[in-house]
């Protein structure tokens, strides 16, 4: 059986297997493994079977169904779901019970949609290892030893040890594709605005996108054409007409152009990326690409600006968790020891250290020297991309500099924040990106990610299925994710 939402909805239409049956084999499997795994922080499996019979009475009645009905999913635990809890893996919202929905949730109501639960995560999306969860660590299905990535590590390594058939992760720097390229599976991060924020628990807001984790590029429309769309909620959300993103599955890449900046392929970038990467390359160059040589020189300041802007943005963002009106709270002599006690007791270290550094460059004597000096070298970095893709149709770069690596590699967090330099720079400007599977090393997947222009979610998701069709190899199941037919 293929565990993919297109394979299975295709078995759940011809009745070859009842979304109950299918919903009651993927909780087993993942309870099976989830102790070695750890990608959930809460289960929901008694309103996922209850939507599962729900789906199986609309096909007993000959009704139609969607491509996501009946499908088990999981959902990034910092997405509202009303009645549930959501706490960011943070100590800090352990116990907060959403009152509401997030704009994806209805959306994906909408389509009788089934989720298992609440993803593990890095505390409030901080992080690119899920080793700043609260809760601890998830690990990566193809060698427990090694990290799933982050921030949405627990919604990648969810589906990759099909724990799940779909998840929703959320994008701030790289907090998809990371994850995605670490565990050998698809994630997409959608053009800035294409995808509601509302009821996303805000870390840095001119920066974060909510998108799929998904095994394939299929998947990665079908999930798509399900959360797109404007909502009047979010103030940046752009108002356009419903697309089909399905339609882009076409295996044509003749005439497309391809960009490859070289300072995405420079220091830091591991052999066997670059290897993987060329192949690909001249994969597409086989098959009637043209490959473009482009220059983004500020990509190298990618970390920087965005390591002054997103804390900045953070620090202001959680300012709201205080202790007074809703969340964890720590007993004081006064309110502002109450404050105090509060926010040092139930955020944890990562989050602390970027309240204080965003603190710092809003601060009086350091706004002009580092905030808005960041702002217009992110407006720079902008104006170097369009410029880049007058001369091409998509820009191909390592989704990471390499594979995943091993629980307590990076001492230092500087040193781990650099691993993001390959992500960022497509979050500072809004633009779409999917990372796809492009090769193993040491029996560790390695991820390449296509960059499109503003809107341009079509032609990444033709570039990716051009890629993916001719190389199903790439395409595997992990270890963990062997379910016992």
């Amino acid at each position: 059986m293929k565990y993919t939402i297109h394979d299975l909805h295709e078995q759940l239409v011809k009745k070859e297997i009842s979304a109950v049956e299918l919903t009651k084999k993927i909780i087993a499997h993942r309870d099976s493994v989830e102790g070695d795994i750890h990608a959930y922080l809460s289960t929901s499996d008694e309103s996922a079977l209850s939507v599962a019979a729900k789906v199986d009475a609309k096909i007993a009645a000959g009704e139609e169904i969607s491509d996501l009905a009946g499908i088990p999913g999981a959902i990034k635990d910092n997405m509202c779901i009303k009645g549930e809890t959501c706490t960011a893996a943070s100590r800090m919202l352990e116990h907060w019970v959403s009152p509401y929905d997030a704009t994806v949730i209805e959306k994906l109501k909408g389509e009788d949609y089934i989720s298992l639960g609440k993803t593990n995560m890095d505390e409030f999306a901080m992080g690119s290892s899920t080793e700043r969860s609260a809760f601890g660590p998830s690990r990566n299905p193809w060698n427990t030893d090694y990290v799933p990535g982050g921030s949405s590590g627990g919604s990648a390594a969810a589906v990759a040890a099909n724990e799940a058939i779909w998840s929703l992760g959320s994008d701030t720097g790289g907090s998809i594709r990371q994850p995605a390229s670490f565990n050998g599976i698809v994630g997409l991060k959608p053009t800035y605005g294409l995808v509601s924020r509302y009821g996303l628990l805000a870390f840095a807001s001119s920066l974060d996108q909510i998108g799929p984790l998904v095994k394939d590029v299929t998947d990665a429309a079908i999930v798509l054409n399900a959360i797109a769309g404007h909502d009047p909620r979010d103030s940046t959300s752009i108002p356009q007409e419903k697309k089909d993103y399905k339609k882009a599955l076409v295996r044509d890449v003749k005439g497309m152009k391809i960009g490859v900046p070289k300072e995405f392929f420079g220091e830091g970038i591991k052999e066997e990326t670059k290897a993987a990467i060329d192949a690909a390359l001249d994969f597409y160059k086989k098959e009637g690409a043209e490959i473009v040589p482009v220059s983004i020189p500020h990509i190298n300041s990618g970390v920087s600006v965005y390591y002054i802007i997103a804390p900045a943005e953070a620090s202001s963002n959680l300012a709201r968790y205080d202790g007074v009106s809703y969340g964890f709270r720590a007993p004081g002599e006064d309110i502002i020891d109450m404050y105090i006690k509060t926010r040092s007791q139930g955020f944890g270290e990562e989050v602390k250290r970027r309240i204080m550094l965003g603190n710092y460059v809003l601060s009086a004597g350091y706004y002009d020297a580092y905030y808005l000096k960041a702002l217009k070298v992110r407006t720079l970095l902008k104006q170097e991309f369009d410029e880049a893709f007058k001369l091409c149709d998509v820009i191909a770069a390592p989704s990471a500099s390499g594979t995943s690596f091993k629980f307590g590699a990076f001492s230092d967090p500087l040193s781990l924040y650099m691993e993001d330099i390959c992500t960022v720079p497509v979050n500072l400007i809004g633009a779409p990106s999917i990372s796809i599977p492009v090769g193993f090393k040491d029996a560790m997947p390695l991820g390449m990610q296509l960059i499109g222009k503003t809107l341009a979610e079509e032609t990444i998701l033709q570039a990716a299925y051009t890629f993916e069709q001719a190389h199903p190899e790439f395409t595997k199941t992990a270890p963990k994710g062997e379910i016992k037919e």
